[in-house]
C-alpha cells in the first residue's frame, strides 16, 4: 500500500508539472505578444531603455556592468537550464528515455530535427560568413510553447504524441546546450574553468556520498554559475551541469520547486525581454533577407520535414513503432509543432550575433515568423486530424448499426 501511494503521488506530481509547463507555455505566448505591442507602441523607447538599464555590478570585464537584459539572459535563464538538466536526468533515469527502446525514436527525430533546419539556414544565409554563426538558431524546439499549443487542443491529441513531442524537445535541449558550450564560446579563462571543474567534481562527490540536502546543491550551482561566467563559457551551461550532480532522491523536490517559477515567471520575463521586435518600416525586402528567411524556413519547413521523415523512416525500417493511437496526420501535426523554436532560438540568436543588435533583431523576426507559422499550422493540422478521426469513427458506428 505504501508503494502504491508513493507511485500515485509521483504520477500526480508529474501531471502537475506538465500542466504547469503547458500553462507556462500559454503565458509565454502572451508575454511575447505583449512585447511586440509594447515595442511598437508609445512605450517602445522605455522598453529598450529598460533592457539596457545598468543595474550592476560588473561581474566580469568581458560583459561590463550587468544590465537588466544580461541578468535575465545570463542569470534567470540559468535556472531555466537547471530545470532542463533536471528534466533530462529524470527522463534518462526513470522516465520516457530510461531505455534504448524508448530513446531510439525521439533521439533519431531530435537529431534529424536539428540537422535539416541548420542545413536549410546555411543554404539560404550561409553565403555570408558573418551570418554563418546563426546556423544553430532554427535547430531548437521550445517545449513550453509547444505544450501550450497542445493544451489548447485538449484530448484531441493522443497522450503518446504529447510524450513524443516532450521527449524530442528534451533531447533537442540537450543538443542545444552542447552547441552553446562548444560553438558559442570564444575565449577561455582556464583558471576559472579549472575552478568550475573543481566545484562540479565536489558536487558529484557529494552525490555519490549520499548527501541529499538541496541547499548544498543550490549553493554549489550558484558558485558553478559564477565560475562558468568568469571562464568565458556561457553561464547557463552551468545549470545543466549542476543538475547532473543532484541525486535522484532530491531531484523531484528541486524540479517541482523550480517548475512554477520557471513556467510562470522566468520564461515569460525572458519572452517579454527578447521578443520585442520593432516592426516599423519593415517591408517584404526585410522579411526576405537571408537571415530572417533562413531562420523562418528552417524552423517551419526544416523541422516538420525532418521530424516526420525520421519517424516515417524509423517505422518503415523497423527501428521503432509509431506513437500508439496516433494517425500519420497527427504525427505530421506534432512534427510541425516541433518548429516552434521560440525560447532556445532567441537565446542562441542573442549569442550568435552578440554585439550586433541589427542582426539580433533580424534573427528575432525570423524566429517569430517560423515559430508562429509552426504553431498555427500544427494547431490547425491537429484539429483537422481529430475531426477526420471523429468522422471515421461515426461512420464506422453508423455502418455497424445498419
Amino acid at each position: 500500500m505504501v508503494g502504491e501511494t508513493r507511485i500515485g503521488a509521483e504520477k500526480s506530481a508529474a501531471r502537475r508539472f506538465f500542466s504547469t509547463e503547458a500553462a507556462g507555455g500559454l503565458l509565454l505566448m502572451a508575454a511575447a505578444a505583449a512585447a511586440l505591442i509594447v515595442a511598437n507602441g508609445g512605450l517602445g523607447e522605455a522598453y529598450r531603455d529598460f533592457l539596457h538599464w545598468q543595474i550592476g555590478p560588473t561581474l566580469t570585464p568581458r560583459l561590463g556592468p550587468m544590465t537588466a537584459e544580461l541578468w535575465i539572459n545570463d542569470g534567470l535563464m540559468a535556472l531555466f537550464f537547471l530545470l532542463v538538466g533536471l528534466e533530462i536526468k529524470r527522463e534518462f533515469l526513470d522516465g520516457a528515455l530510461a531505455g534504448w527502446d524508448r530513446r531510439r525514436l525521439p533521439l533519431i527525430a531530435a537529431a534529424a530535427g536539428m540537422a535539416l533546419p541548420a542545413l536549410v539556414y546555411l543554404g539560404l544565409a550561409g553565403g555570408d560568413p558573418l551570418l554563418q554563426r546563426g546556423w544553430a538558431i532554427p535547430a531548437a524546439t521550445d517545449i513550453a510553447f509547444a505544450l501550450g499549443v497542445l493544451t489548447l487542443l485538449g484530448p484531441r491529441v493522443p497522450a503518446s504524441l504529447k510524450l513524443f513531442l516532450t521527449t524530442v524537445a528534451i533531447a533537442d535541449d540537450l543538443g542545444a546546450v552542447a552547441i552553446i558550450a562548444i560553438f558559442y564560446t570564444d575565449a577561455l579563462d582556464f583558471r576559472a574553468l579549472g575552478a568550475a571543474a573543481a566545484i562540479l567534481a565536489v558536487l558529484f562527490a557529494l552525490g555519490r556520498l549520499g548527501v541529499t540536502s538541496l541547499w548544498i546543491y543550490v549553493t554549489g550551482a550558484a558558485l558553478l554559475w559564477y565560475a562558468t561566467l568568469l571562464s568565458g563559457v556561457h553561464p547557463t551551461v552551468a545549470g545543466v551541469l549542476a543538475a547532473a550532480t543532484v541525486p535522484l532522491a532530491s531531484l523531484h523536490r528541486l524540479e517541482h520547486g523550480l517548475a512554477p517559477w520557471v513556467g510562470f515567471l522566468i520564461l515569460p520575463v525572458f519572452g517579454f525581454a527578447n521578443a520585442g521586435v520593432a516592426l516599423a518600416g519593415l517591408g517584404p525586402a526585410a522579411l526576405l533577407a537571408p537571415l530572417p528567411l533562413g531562420i523562418a524556413l528552417g524552423l517551419f519547413f526544416g523541422k516538420q520535414l525532418a521530424i516526420f521523415g525520421a519517424v516515417r523512416l524509423s517505422v518503415t525500417f523497423g527501428l521503432a513503432a509509431r506513437p500508439q493511437g496516433a494517425t500519420w496526420l497527427q504525427v505530421y501535426g506534432v512534427a510541425m509543432l516541433g518548429g516552434i523554436g521560440f525560447t532556445m532560438s532567441l537565446f542562441i540568436g542573442a549569442l550568435a550575433f552578440q554585439g550586433r543588435p541589427l542582426l539580433v533583431e533580424e534573427a528575432k523576426l525570423g524566429i517569430l515568423l517560423g515559430s508562429g507559422f509552426s504553431a498555427i499550422g500544427g494547431f490547425l493540422l491537429l484539429r483537422l486530424a481529430a475531426r477526420n478521426r471523429e468522422a471515421r469513427a461515426e461512420a464506422g458506428e453508423a455502418a455497424a448499426n445498419d
